[in-house]
């Protein structure tokens, strides 16, 4: 049996996901939605991820 190959873009859209939502927990600023200088590129990263992987499962239908 074969193994499926890794989807790297989900498992960076994923990893960016955990990384967001570990600083969010920990960082007063983030949760009162003013991003602090280290969250804000977390926060992109993760955002500009989500975006990719999702317009490309609308391309899938």
């Amino acid at each position: 049996m074969t193994a499926r190959p890794t989807d790297d873009l989900y498992v960076r859209y994923m990893k960016s996901f955990g990384d967001s939502a570990t600083h969010l927990g920990a960082c007063p600023a983030c949760q009162a939605e003013q991003p602090c200088e280290t969250g804000e590129p977390i926060h992109e990263r993760f955002a500009r991820l989500q975006d990719v992987y999702l317009a490309r499962l609308k391309q899938q239908r």
